[in-house]
């Protein structure tokens, strides 16, 4: 059999490597990730026990809950980094 050739641009990051780079450019947004998969899971687990609630009103709330967790820590990150160079004069 013939072998074949992968090619690989030099310019490509592996997904590993680049969620590393990203998690030391802005941590929260690893922390954003976090809340998201923990709201989507509580999401889930509470889906058998929602009521009388019907199915789009719990997934719309659901959706508003995940959104608000990932909003919140990035406008927490976004403060931490104006607090950082405007009060404390920390320029990178």
């Amino acid at each position: 059999m013939a072998q074949e050739k992968q090619f690989v641009f030099r310019d490509e990051e592996e997904a590993g490597n680049r969620l590393s780079r990203k998690a030391k450019e802005s941590p929260f947004m690893l922390i954003g990730i976090g809340g998201l998969v923990l709201a989507c899971g509580f999401a889930a687990y509470k889906f058998k026990h929602r009521g009388q609630m019907s199915t789009s009103v719990f997934l719309m709330q659901t959706r508003v809950a995940a959104q608000g967790t990932v909003v919140s820590a990035l406008t927490l990150g976004l403060l931490y980094s104006m607090f950082q160079k405007h009060v404390l004069h920390k320029d990178d």
